[in-house]
């Protein structure tokens, strides 16, 4: 007998479940797909969009002045070498990370929570790195010449300096863009296939019926889908560590005060995680209540991603507290001013809303009601993504601004191109987001059909 999908006098779920059992597999299947496969999307989706226009509005003409009159026009200076462009290179690269940890990671773990938000998280982690990957292309000068960076056959006997930071970045985010993008497509396949078939428009069907390979659901089918999602998870999973070590290090293999550290690889690794979730949440809350996807996204999503964030807010902060441990114990008259200027010099607001933001703050998460509190939460995660950025800013800035030579002391302000850049890759991504949204599932429809078969076997 089939059951009922939940009306809105049964909206609530309870925090332990991780999908409503009075689906049923068409009922699933009809409120995943009707967003995908209707001509509108709501008002509020609609503004969000007009607001990425307006923010990629700034990227263009940030770009092209960049390309006319160079990196001149960045508030990079010297001694400040680095600026924007690293700064939210590390901040989109973190962001990205959360979606290959729930889609591969938990997948290889067994753990059924990760069904309803893998797939916006793994979209999430596409367009993330997107937005990463223009910053040091930009940032190299002339990034017309960027091909330069691969190891490929060329007449002018050049090679990259695989003992370069920047080389490092390009062979890492390029192996995790690819990996990413191979499993998040095959993972949607089956469900491009649902959508084939329950098009009415001729040309959606095709191009649905492109997308979806051939996919006819067949045993063959299943089974080598089933062998290649885990060998992806399985080729993913160590990229979660290696990405952002690498980009740790880019920072830990030079000498600069407040850089040369050893924890830096795992402290990176840690604080994507933390931005990541805390970005999964950005999105999913405000999606969850606009689709009424409540019974799919329960309390319990919520509720664990939260576990999360709060662990991996607890090894930022010990990492945090490790570089007072290091600036003391090192006895270096440089490691010890680096620390006491963060505090205390002209961007000491940043160092303390860093530390508001990222360690005092999520102190919340401790309790159950603000873990399963979606309003709370949305705006707790907002919160930590602006911690994250500030982290990063700390970390560049205040480390170049005053190096070993007082006599090269300089202060750093962004300009007008730096912001626009910046905003308008927050625009890409809002505008990628709303388009994926518009064209694809953002949830598994034939992972949560066959977790809903799972739970109604139990009974």
């Amino acid at each position: 007998m089939a059951h009922n999908p939940p009306g809105p006098e049964q909206g609530f779920v309870e925090v332990e479940t991780v999908l409503d059992e009075r689906h049923s597999m068409e009922s699933v299947t009809d409120k995943i797909s009707k967003i995908p496969l209707t001509p509108t999307l709501p008002r509020p989706i609609l503004a969000v969009g007009m607001l990425a226009l307006l923010l990629l509005g700034g990227l263009l003409p940030s770009v092209v002045i960049l390309l006319v009159e160079g990196t001149g026009v960045w508030g990079i200076n010297q001694p400040v070498g680095w600026g924007f462009a690293i700064i939210n290179f590390v901040w989109w690269i973190g962001i990205g990370h959360a979606g290959t940890l729930i889609s591969a990671i938990l997948l290889l773990l067994r753990q059924e929570w990760r069904t309803s938000i893998n797939r916006f998280a793994e979209t999430m982690t596409i367009f993330a790195v997107t937005c990463a990957g223009l910053f040091p292309a930009l940032h190299i000068g002339r990034p017309w010449l960027a091909y330069w960076l691969f190891p490929y056959p060329n007449v002018m006997e050049m090679w990259p300096q695989f003992r370069s930071p920047l080389i490092w970045d390009v062979v890492a985010v390029s192996t995790y863009a690819t990996v990413s993008i191979l499993f998040w497509f095959t993972g949607l396949i089956p469900d491009l296939a649902t959508l084939r078939d329950r098009a009415k428009n001729k040309f959606v069907k095709i191009g649905y019926g492109i997308a979806s390979m051939g996919w006819r659901g067949s045993a063959r089918h299943w089974q080598r889908y089933e062998i290649a999602y885990l060998l992806l998870a399985g080729l993913s999973t160590p990229l979660v560590v290696s990405v952002h070590s690498i980009v740790g290090l880019d920072f830990a293999v030079s000498v600069i005060p407040g850089w040369h550290v050893t924890i830096f690889p795992p402290y990176f690794v840690a604080g994507a995680i933390f931005s990541g979730f805390a970005m999964v949440l950005t999105l999913s809350i405000p999606l969850r209540a606009l689709f009424g996807w409540k019974d799919m996204i329960t309390l319990n999503h919520l509720n664990n991603i939260s576990k999360v964030m709060l662990a991996t807010c607890l090894m930022v902060l010990y990492g945090y507290g490790m570089e007072i441990f290091f600036a003391w114990y090192s006895a270096s008259e440089y490691e010890g001013y680096m620390k006491f200027n963060r505090m205390y010099g002209p961007y000491w607001w940043s160092y303390w809303s860093l530390i508001l933001c990222n360690g005092v703050i999520p102190q919340l998460l401790w309790f159950k009601k603000v873990r399963t509190s979606p309003v709370i939460l949305f705006f707790l995660s907002i919160v930590i993504n602006i911690g994250m950025w500030l982290e990063r800013f700390v970390i560049v800035i205040t480390s170049l601004h005053r190096d070993f030579l007082p006599s090269s002391w300089g202060m750093y302000y962004p300009t007008k191109y730096d912001w626009g850049l910046y905003l308008g890759t927050i625009g890409l991504f809002l505008f990628l987001m709303v388009g994926a949204i518009k064209v694809l599932p953002m949830i598994s429809q034939f992972e949560v059909r066959e977790l809903l078969h799972k739970k109604q076997r139990k009974h």
